[in-house]
């Protein structure tokens, strides 16, 4: 099993910066990839960024050059730097993971709010 825990949230103004973390424990050797998600208020949950093993990272076109998912393997950590960030990013944002031989991500973390606004 994986268990993943997200940090980081907070109110930020809009422009502002933030960086999540994403810390993972278990069976990490089983981790094919991790995710950012984010579900706004009234909406649903939606993929914003993910990381594969091999490395390949892909974002929601919509957030492309001001989030940026990295992991630092060492700590079994992934984060997500969000950069000029705008009231549309406000959302509970979910970390997951999934394993190996699965299709979709089945680990995740209990979410954490992040609010854009002046």
């Amino acid at each position: 099993q994986v268990q993943v825990a997200e940090s980081g949230g907070g109110l930020v103004q809009p422009g502002g910066s933030l960086r999540l973390s994403c810390a993972t424990s278990g069976s990490i050797s089983s981790i094919d990839a991790m995710g950012w998600y984010r579900q706004p208020p009234g909406k649903e949950r939606e993929l914003v960024a993910t990381v594969i093993r091999g490395g390949t990272i892909n974002y929601k076109e919509s957030v492309k050059g001001r989030l940026t998912i990295s992991r630092d393997n060492a700590k079994n950590t992934v984060y997500l730097q969000m950069n000029s960030l705008k009231p549309e990013d406000t959302a509970v944002y979910y970390c997951a993971a999934r394993i190996l031989g699965r299709t979709n991500f089945s680990s995740w973390g209990r979410g954490t709010q992040v609010t854009v606004s002046s």
